[in-house]
């Protein structure tokens, strides 16, 4: 299972690392519901790894793995068109980017966040993770690689929750501020909102590439 977790930590952080969900759960904390949104919003996010994470281990089976305890053939070919799908996307992500960051807007629907129902923020929860173009590759990616380390179903499920932990932080870490602070967090969250508005862009083009090319080399690795 050890070598499972190392395998997908990588991956989890650059989960963690999403500055529009964490943008996201801000402006749901700001709100007159935020006591009641940013669980609730934490939850989607949460389920949206999980559950996507598990369909993927059920599709790869114990046919993840070979009989040598290998990854598979198609594993790294899954890996290796996830990576070249992340790597284009960073590259078109780079050359889009704002010149000025103080420039850079964020989507037009957040402006609506204050107006959105629990049930409506739970579902936000889960599209920005499982729905996410940077997020939901890496979540397959990372489930196919526990798929493949040749481990039983309950070390596999063990090494899944670990990634969803991780990969939950940088959504976490707002919800817990604003908990353990209350009134005095509004401040540091602003600070936090406006930061990962501005780099939003960049940073989201950079671990796209950076991440891509990552498992163009383990999609290149196990096919050779």
């Amino acid at each position: 299972m050890g070598h499972a977790v190392g395998e997908v930590l990588g991956l989890a952080a650059g989960v963690a690392v999403s500055p529009l969900p964490i943008v996201a759960i801000i402006l749901v904390l700001t709100t007159p519901q935020g006591r009641l949104g940013g669980p609730l919003f934490a939850l989607g996010w949460v389920l949206g790894l999980a559950a996507l994470g598990a369909i993927m281990l059920a599709v790869g089976g114990t046919g993840g793995a070979s009989a040598h305890k290998q990854p598979a053939t198609w594993v790294g070919a899954l890996k290796l068109a996830l990576g070249a799908l992340l790597a284009l996307f960073g590259a078109r992500q780079w050359r889009r980017r704002p010149k000025d960051a103080s420039q850079a807007q964020l989507p037009k629907w957040m402006a609506a966040i204050d107006r959105f129902t629990p049930a409506k923020i739970l579902g936000l929860g889960l599209l920005l993770s499982a729905g996410n173009l940077k997020n939901a590759p890496l979540t397959i990616a990372a489930a196919a690689s526990i798929s493949s380390a040749g481990i039983p179903v309950t070390q596999q499920t063990g090494a899944l929750a670990i990634f969803v932990a991780i990969a939950s932080l940088g959504v976490l870490a707002p919800l817990a501020v604003y908990l353990v602070l209350g009134e005095r967090a509004r401040t540091i969250l602003a600070d936090w909102r406006e930061w990962a508005a501005r780099n939003n862009v960049a940073v989201m083009a950079v671990l796209f590439f950076v991440l891509g090319l990552k498992l163009l080399g383990d999609g290149v690795g196990i096919l050779a």
